[in-house]
């Protein structure tokens, strides 16, 4: 099983590079987009609530998302495209 699925889908459809690794059921993104480098990986915490770390908001700067997070990370990188 993968995961992440909607924003790997969201990557091919924007024809950008990924890479993707899943490790003891989370699934972890690193990619580049106008040569800066992201990270988005999966995590579970001690309350069993899924979630993920991502840079996607401050480049340099990893922040918590819960919740529907795949939807809200996507739409951190639709705003990328409006600048």
């Amino acid at each position: 099983m993968a995961y992440l699925e909607r924003i790997q889908a969201y990557l091919k459809e924007q024809g950008w590079e990924y890479r993707y690794s899943q490790e003891e059921g989370c699934g972890s993104i690193d990619f580049d987009y106008r040569g800066v480098p992201y990270h988005i990986w999966e995590f579970e915490d001690e309350e069993g609530q899924r979630g993920a770390e991502a840079n996607l908001r401050h480049g340099g700067r990893q922040e918590e998302f819960f919740g529907d997070y795949e939807r809200e990370l996507i739409a951190l990188m639709e705003e990328w495209k409006q600048k």
